[in-house]
């Protein structure tokens, strides 16, 4: 680890590289899976589906003495409207790194393609209801959201657990970024996606954040006032947060007065 300091309750690690950040942070994931087993029957966790997330689903899949049979998971948000075996979809992306490799008790998908999508959010409102969220895994977007709440449609005190959303354009923009579209074009409009609220209900949130592409989004999440400007500095409210990041991702931040 090349650094370690705290900004209000979020702690921030910085990785050389984001391999060492992916396995670190799923060796504390298990950690955590390993306390809470101790003293309660099951755990619930919410997966991001997002190619920041690869270094830490691989390591975190291939995790033994971990009695998954005990484990629910949840995904975090879906697009609307793309084919149910189009390999976009965070279900897919999900179900092919970690879902289908381990034997969770339950893997609760979100339905983007289903005919009514103001039903799906509240049958998977319910089922969240049914099982409250201990372990949050997740990422942070270009525009500084969390899931799909970018800033104009972020609440941090959303009403609602599961919404209908449109994607703003610099959200979009980042899935062609990363490789998943070829052009915006191709980026679906709308989403469904767990409220802020929702995430921040969970006892314990790891939110892996690697890549240049990430810089302006860690500098703003760590440095700017807690506001749903940027989403992700809701994080800093959280209890037990941490964040990981790589070198490049945190190259904006200082740390006693040395340019990382």
């Amino acid at each position: 680890m090349i650094s370690s300091f705290r900004k209000d309750n979020l702690r921030v690690q910085v990785y050389p590289t984001r391999r060492e950040m992916g396995s670190n942070a799923a060796r504390n994931v298990a950690e955590t899976i390993h306390t809470l087993l101790a003293y309660q029957p099951e755990v619930n966790m919410i997966f991001a589906a997002a190619p920041s997330q690869n270094e830490f689903l691989e390591t975190l899949s291939a995790t033994g003495h971990i009695d998954w049979h005990r484990i629910n998971a949840f995904q975090m948000d879906e697009y609307i409207g793309l084919p149910v075996d189009a390999s976009q979809r965070f279900g897919n992306f999900l179900k092919e790194r970690i879902f289908d490799k381990l034997p969770f008790r339950t893997v609760n998908y979100l339905d983007g393609n289903c005919r009514y999508p103001k039903e799906e959010c509240e049958r998977y409102t319910a089922l969240l209801q049914q099982h409250p969220v201990d372990i949050v895994c997740m990422g942070i977007g270009e525009n500084g959201h969390i899931a799909f709440n970018d800033p104009h449609v972020a609440r941090f005190n959303d009403p609602e657990w599961v919404k209908v959303i449109d994607l703003d354009e610099t959200c979009r923009k980042q899935q062609v970024n990363d490789g998943c579209f070829n052009s915006i074009d191709e980026v679906p409009t709308h989403a469904l996606t767990l409220t802020i609220p929702v995430l921040m209900r969970g006892k314990y949130i790891f939110c892996m954040v690697p890549a240049w592409t990430k810089t302006w989004a860690v500098y703003h999440t760590i440095n700017d006032p807690v506001s749903e400007t940027i989403p992700a500095t809701c994080l800093r409210k959280h209890e037990n947060a941490v964040l990981y990041t790589d070198i490049e991702s945190a190259k904006m931040l200082c740390f006693e007065n040395q340019e990382l």
